[in-house]
């Protein structure tokens, strides 16, 4: 089993999972298909400001200029509730400054390389040997091969979970990810790890 680490959450390669079809519901109460595929975003962390109170106007959240992108994130209001302009409106071909609004960090994310419709399942589980949650992801055959690529390219980064221009969660990538089945860990409980599979669901 592969791990993806971040800073509250990590990411690795889950064993025993098994795809389902997009839109078919399932019995168990932690486990969840994506039905909107166009949610759901996977882009690259750029690079991630600490929390701290917004400092400048609003910039161009979406712009190449790297200049442009940190005074963006240094203006950008990561309070819990406060409104974000582009609500899911942000060009997936373009590089987004975003923030996570439970953490209050800030990151410049590059363009989108996998989506919700990329996911067949997400799922909550508690190990009963170790007392740890997680959640399991289980890509499609085509994403799998997207993911494995990415993923050995990438040891070491993070990757962002977005999902209506807002990250989720963005865990490092601990090993590349050959068969597309990916484990979110980190310090959840089960009812928080049942939450992220549901933000991460759309449920």
């Amino acid at each position: 089993m592969r791990i993806l680490l971040a800073a509250v959450a990590v990411l690795a390669a889950a064993a025993g999972c098994s795809a389902d079809v997009p839109g078919r519901a399932h019995a168990s109460q932690d486990g969840f298909v994506i039905e909107d595929g166009t949610r759901l975003r996977f882009r690259p962390v750029l690079s991630e400001l600490p929390p701290g109170p917004a400092a400048g106007a609003p910039g161009q959240r979406q712009s190449t200029d790297p200049a442009t992108q940190e005074a963006a994130a240094r203006a950008l209001d990561c309070a819990a509730g406060a409104p974000d302009a582009l609500d899911g409106r942000d060009d997936p071909a373009l590089p987004l400054v975003s923030c996570d609004r439970v953490q209050g960090t800030r990151y410049v994310l590059g363009p989108v390389f996998l989506s919700g419709a990329d996911v067949g399942w997400v799922q909550a589980r508690l190990d009963p040997a170790t007392g740890s949650s997680f959640v399991d992801l289980t890509f499609t055959a085509a994403a799998a091969r997207t993911w494995a690529e990415w993923t050995g390219r990438n040891v070491g980064k993070q990757v962002a979970m977005v999902v209506r221009s807002q990250v989720l969660t963005a865990p490092q990538i601990q090993a590349a990810i050959t068969d597309g089945a990916t484990q979110i860990a980190g310090k959840f409980t089960l009812p928080e790890a049942r939450q992220l599979a549901r933000d991460i669901a759309g449920a």
